[in-house]
């Protein structure tokens, strides 16, 4: 079986294996820091306090022996299989720990059988801990669905993608969702003060970190505890030995140790929304500033500049629009530009859109005009052209009327004529509802003077 299959009595207080002691005193330091410093126990556990305070909900579960079926999810190094192997060492049920990458549905459905056994001979409840669950297809996950409910196994999965776009409904009604968070500054001095302090961790490297080296590492991790296990650990294994013993991790040999930091952006899961949304937002909320910050983490994850051009020549209608007709024409122009630049050039054009659409005024007024008259459309879609505006070109169309009575605006002062364009069922609907913002505050007084019905002064004119 390709699963790791644990009991809660197997366990050592780093979480090894069944059947191994991963102490670093059998392994020599074998096994990596982020692994053997994993907590034991609830109360050696960093983080999550809304999720795992006392008195909360999942809290009170595992301590009582009454787990159920959940989803944790959240970004990598905030702890979901580190609570698994918790609930697994201080729970009276047996635990099977499964990753959705490298099995399927074979061992599956072999875990479910066995589970079952377990449970009608010994009474025995299984937990099946998957990680990365939403690597699973929806046919997949619908494996698990009567098994859940009857009670063979209590589900538990680990995904870093938001379980409402990740897990199929059935299966998802049937569970709970923790969304975990990233580890906080505060949290992150606790868990480098253990690290460097505890036998489990560097105590015996007598290693030694300075402030500035504490700081710049939290700063780089991103609130990921593994990421700073692992840094940490290459760090005292390439200091050298200073004459009293101890060994200096200094900011320059953290910043070396420190790999590129790998930026986490699914093109097609929860985080690439999530991103493109405050990116949006940033632009309508004209904070050009966050808008950069948003576009270059887009960037940095290998985002496609297209659809980063294309996000902002939406915005420049939907947005801005006839408070600054020049806004889709910048945006426009970025989109081609890129297309025939390229990156890295490309990010310059691309500020350059960004900037000019979060500066500019602000008016929904195209995007709420559109939806009101698709509406009125799909309401009526049978409503004849009047007859004045139809198209006299075929022989015996004046007879008929076509075109009759047509006033031509040009003919009149000011180019401009009322007459009756709407059909007459609908002939006072308005759609289109100016801003008072720039450019569009012209459209207004026009628009006032031409259909003084239909536009009539606000109190605020």
């Amino acid at each position: 079986m390709m699963a790791n299959e644990r009991q809660g009595d197997l366990f050592s207080s780093g979480g090894g294996e069944a059947g191994h002691d991963f102490s670093p005193s059998k392994t020599g330091g074998a096994v990596p820091l982020a692994d053997r410093f994993r907590p034991g126990k609830l109360s050696e556990y960093i983080g999550q306090d809304e999720i795992l305070g006392p008195g909360t909900v999942l809290r009170e579960a595992i301590e009582k022996d009454r787990i159920f079926s959940f989803i944790m999810w959240g970004p990598p190094g905030c702890g979901k299989t580190s609570l698994a192997r918790i609930i697994a060492e201080n729970t009276s049920n047996y635990f099977v720990e499964f990753s959705a990458v490298t099995s399927g549905i074979p061992e599956v459905r072999q875990i479910i059988k066995e589970a079952g056994k377990r449970l009608k001979f010994n009474g025995q409840k299984t937990i099946l801990f998957m990680d990365e669950i939403h690597r699973f297809n929806k046919a997949q996950q619908d494996a698990f669905l009567p098994h859940v409910e009857n009670g063979t196994v209590i589900l538990i999965g680990a995904t870093v993608e938001n379980p409402h776009f990740a897990i199929i409904p059935p299966l998802a009604s049937r569970l709970r969702f923790f969304a975990f968070k990233p580890l906080g500054r505060s949290e992150m001095e606790v868990l480098i003060d253990r690290v460097i302090e505890d036998d489990r961790g560097l105590k015996k490297e007598n290693a030694v970190l300075p402030d500035d080296a504490k700081a710049f590492l939290i700063d780089s991790s991103g609130g990921d505890a593994r990421f700073v296990m692992n840094a940490l650990e290459l760090a005292a294994n390439m200091a050298p030995h200073e004459k009293d013993g101890k060994k200096l991790l200094s900011r320059e040999l953290v910043a070396d140790c420190i790999q590129k930091k790998v930026y986490y952006y699914d093109h097609t899961g929860s985080e690439h929304y999530d991103t493109v949304s405050a990116f949006i937002k940033s632009m309508r909320g004209g904070d050009p500033n966050a808008a950069l910050y948003w576009m270059s983490r887009m960037m940095l994850a290998g985002e496609d500049p297209r659809f980063i051009a294309r996000r902002i020549m939406i915005a420049a209608s939907e947005e801005v629009g006839a408070a600054d007709p020049l806004a889709l024409m910048v945006a426009a122009a970025a989109a081609q530009a890129v297309e025939r630049v390229g990156m890295p050039e490309a990010r310059i054009i691309l500020s350059q859109a960004v900037i000019h659409v979060a500066c500019a005024p602000k008016s929904n007024s195209a995007y709420m005009a559109v939806n009101s008259a698709m509406k009125a459309a799909q309401d009526n879609p049978h409503l004849p052209v009047p007859l004045q505006l139809r198209n006299p070109v075929f022989k015996g169309a004046e007879e008929a009327g076509y075109g009759e009575g047509l006033l031509y605006p040009h003919d009149f002062p000011g180019h401009f004529v009322q007459q009756q364009y709407m059909p007459e069922e609908i002939g006072d609907a308005v759609f289109y509802n100016p801003g008072s913002q720039a450019y569009e505050a012209k459209f207004k007084e026009r628009l006032g003077r031409w259909w003084p019905r239909l536009y009539p002064p606000s109190k605020n004119d």
